[in-house]
């Protein structure tokens, strides 16, 4: 690995290497149809418990904001966030608050950017159980660090940890690229796209409901340990990493093959060059559809929300609504057309025709005069998006070597962070300075570029895929 990482990161990864490999052959060596489909099950387990848990911050954002400002006014790094903010504001006109939240989030996806590629090209290197097992324990720690986050720096520094550990959907996605064939890639990435899409249904709603309950008014006592108004809801995502570590520990069987050679990029000490991919042809065009459609995608999950009240006046249970129908729609036709009909009708094709549903979605919505023109607006995107996702990681999975799957399937997923940094922070811009109704309809004529790389992605080689 060279000097991708220090010396004490690199002795726990190869500690927990050593379990991996002392509990179990790889998947590759005995009964591969069976266990393929158990190992399909611990990622769809792992996906949703690891989102459920990164995602249950999410409604509180606001009420977080209130309660740093109401201890430390706005000194210290606070203040320094809040002069940010404000300065940005006169810009986006956005609001502070909502703000907030979006550079909280956005944050949390540029570590994503960072450590995707290096943790796939790593598991390239070691093995996939091992990076699951550090990265997981890794989340855990950065929630119990939330538990006590009496003091807003603590609570940075829990964001950063966690950002940089939730870097494991991409060694995720690589299991399930080891386990599938190249026919039925597609329909393997439905399954990561469908337990995606369950986990930031139940996340936020989990949170919501966790927020109820205050450590620090119930037990007073306890804030000079960090115990906050959030520790509930920390606790939560902490209980449910660690249910994760020791599901993947006991349950995981590893599916990298060891007669597979890692890439010569897989071990280079060269972070920089962990983002090359100009050896595959199809992955650097794949990469920036993708990045462009969820850039796109993601702004306008960012801006519903204000839409919707600006609109219809919904409050927080009927954008929950609107979100919840959309999450529905998206995880039925994940785990049902796009698993069924992928290998039918290609990856190509079906994420060309994906893509061609959110555009008229996004005018639909743009000019929603009445909810319901918003629901079916909704309902077209999350038809769309639930082709684009899986069918576009499949394709990049095809187009790259099996012996660095890991490595690509990191650079994809670290793009997709850094399009969903910088997507709501754009939008807001967008928004607040030239209305909804522009905002939907310049999103939309955006998503015309990625509909034309689509159409001309080339076509899988069996050499590239196997």
């Amino acid at each position: 690995m060279g000097n991708l990482m220090s010396p004490p990161v690199k002795s726990s990864l190869h500690r927990y290497a050593a379990i991996a490999m002392s509990q179990s052959r790889p998947i590759s060596t005995i009964n591969t149809d069976s266990r393929a489909r158990r190992t399909m099950g611990v990622v769809f387990f792992t996906i949703i418990m690891d989102i459920v848990g990164f995602s249950i911050i999410f409604p509180l954002y606001p009420s977080m904001l209130t309660y740093y400002l109401g201890r430390e006014g706005d000194s210290g790094i606070l203040g320094a966030l809040l002069g940010f903010l404000e300065r940005f504001d006169s810009v986006a006109g956005g609001g502070v608050v909502v703000l907030f939240g979006g550079v909280l989030g956005s944050m949390y996806a540029i570590l994503q950017f960072v450590g995707a590629p290096i943790f796939g090209a790593v598991s390239d290197r070691i093995g996939r159980k091992p990076i699951l097992l550090f990265s997981l324990s890794g989340l855990a720690i950065s929630y119990g660090l939330w538990i006590v986050a009496g003091q807003f720096w603590i609570l940075l520094v829990a964001r950063l940890v966690g950002g940089l550990m939730s870097s494991n959907i991409s060694t995720a996605t690589a299991v399930v690229a080891d386990i599938t064939t190249p026919d039925k890639r597609a329909r393997g990435m439905a399954m990561v796209g469908m337990a995606l899409g369950l986990g930031f249904m139940l996340g936020p709603a989990l949170g919501g409901l966790a927020a109820g309950w205050d450590w620090a008014a119930q037990w007073p006592e306890l804030e000079r340990f960090g115990i906050n108004p959030f520790s509930f809801p920390a606790a939560l995502a902490a209980a449910l990493a660690i249910i994760n570590v020791m599901f993947v520990a006991f349950a995981f069987q590893e599916t990298r093959d060891p007669s597979v050679a890692p890439s010569s990029v897989s071990r280079t000490a060269n972070p920089i060059a962990l983002f090359r991919t100009a050896d595959y042809p199809g992955v650097s065009q794949t990469n920036w559809t993708y990045f462009i459609f969820l850039a796109a995608f993601s702004g306008m999950e960012f801006s519903i929300t204000f839409l919707a009240l600006e609109r219809f006046g919904y409050g927080p249970r009927g954008i929950a609504l609107m979100l919840l129908f959309a999450g529905v729609i998206l995880a039925g036709m994940q785990g049902g057309y796009v698993r069924r009909m992928s290998g039918r009708i290609g990856p190509r094709r079906m994420a060309f025709h994906g893509l061609a549903f959110t555009i008229p979605g996004l005018v639909v919505v743009g000019s929603a005069s009445q909810p319901w023109m918003a629901f079916a607006g909704l309902g077209l995107m999350a038809v769309g998006s639930a082709q684009v996702i899986p069918c576009l990681t499949a394709l990049v999975s095809m187009y790259a070597a099996a012996d660095d799957q890991g490595r690509i399937l990191g650079v994809f997923r670290s793009l997709g962070s850094l399009a969903r940094a910088l997507g709501p922070l754009l939008a807001c811009v967008i928004y607040w300075r030239l209305g909804g109704a522009t905002a939907y309809y310049v999103v939309a004529v955006l998503m015309v570029v990625p509909l034309i790389m689509a159409r001309y992605l080339p076509e899988p080689t069996p050499l590239a895929s196997e």
